[in-house]
């Protein structure tokens, strides 16, 4: 072999990032990609999305303003985001788990939680591993400045996961695989080392609108473009004061997050199961009923949700969402235990509980 051949040498950019992959799928993230931090094309939609009002309550999304398209002012010195991708399916998960969840949405005596609330607190599972991932690469490369995110400050994850190939922007808003659907957190590394970066994907959604039609109260307003006031997932975690009386039949049976718009998707007939055993559904929550729920006093509550992304909500919201559900149920089939329940937990009710349960109470089978 000459000198001057390249046979037999590697590219040090693509020996990094293959280390990358191997170390993230060591801490159980099934991918990793790297962005680079211009993302001034994002900033008319998300200036428009929050003039629109589409935020709702919440405010944190307008107050850092354009820091969240500018991950060099959100994080001074950033000059690459590392992206990845964990998967959420609990590991137990069967074949045609879409249809499982469909059939729950039916029954309506049935609590709908959120396939990625049944296990612990995400937020908890992928920092720890972004921080090890992070202290790896300082390892490898020397000190770096870098700072972890996962859904917890102004970052514009899916359009950072959409620039490093994680996939594209699908028309429900959220991230989409093609080998993974969309049933996957997302995180990210701000780092000041300038890593290679990694190509984007084409979008797959083509001629679909799938998630549009199904979305039970019109919250995706048009393609890419979602009204998170009328979010069931909005409504029952984030929304803080009574839910809007015009939402309540909307909701069905969902008491905690939604995932309709994933349900429909063709894509995730591809959803992955977890490479990690914290995402397992917890016994309290795998098929549970609306009448035990109600039940739960504060402490039962705390223990139940203990270290699980429910608990952020509270104890109060936890039963005005269940309320909610009750009173749907009742104006399906009258329920003696149900109704009895609920009429019992008025007298010591908040103001904000009372005024749902009233609701419930006056919802009659037709």
């Amino acid at each position: 072999m000459s000198q001057g051949s390249s046979e037999g040498k590697v590219d040090p950019a693509e020996a990094l990032l293959a280390w990358l992959r191997d170390s993230g799928r060591s801490l159980g993230f099934s991918q990793i990609g790297v962005a680079d931090v211009d993302l001034r094309h994002a900033e008319p939609g998300l200036l428009a999305w929050l003039e629109a009002g589409f935020h709702g309550q919440m405010h944190y999304m307008q107050a850092h303003g354009l820091k969240r398209a500018r991950p060099s002012e959100l994080v001074p010195g950033t000059l690459r985001v590392i992206t990845a991708r964990m998967d959420y399916l609990p590991r137990s998960t069967p074949e045609g788990w879409q249809a499982v969840e469909w059939r729950r949405l039916s029954e309506p005596q049935q609590a709908a939680v959120s396939v990625y609330a049944r296990g612990r607190d995400y937020h908890k599972v992928l920092r720890s591993r972004l921080q090890k991932l992070a202290e790896q690469l300082a390892q490898k490369l020397g000190p770096l400045g870098h700072r972890a995110f996962t859904d917890s400050a102004p970052v514009l994850e899916v359009e950072l996961a959409q620039r490093s190939g994680l996939g594209w922007r699908g028309k429900h808003t959220l991230t989409l695989a093609r080998e993974a659907g969309s049933m996957f957190f997302l995180g990210e590394i701000f780092v000041d080392v300038p890593l290679p970066l990694t190509a984007p994907v084409s979008a797959h959604c083509g001629q679909c609108e799938a998630c549009i039609g199904a979305c039970p109260t019109g919250a995706i307003v048009a393609p890419y473009r979602l009204d998170a006031r009328r979010c069931i997932s909005y409504l029952t975690i984030e929304h803080e004061g009574p839910i809007p009386v015009e939402m309540r039949p909307l909701m069905g049976n969902r008491i905690y997050g939604c995932d309709d718009c994933q349900l429909i998707c063709p894509w995730n007939k591809y959803a992955q199961r977890a490479s990690v055993a914290d995402f397992d559904a917890r016994p309290a929550l795998q098929a549970p009923s609306l009448a035990p729920l109600w039940q739960w006093d504060e402490a039962t509550f705390l223990r139940h949700t203990e270290g699980s992304a429910i608990r952020r909500i509270g104890h109060e919201r936890w039963q005005r969402n269940l309320a909610v559900a009750m009173g749907n149920a009742l104006a399906l089939a009258d329920d003696p235990g149900l109704r009895s329940a609920l009429a019992a937990s008025l007298p010591q009710a908040s103001p904000l509980l009372a005024e749902h349960i009233t609701w419930a109470l006056a919802q009659t089978a037709r």
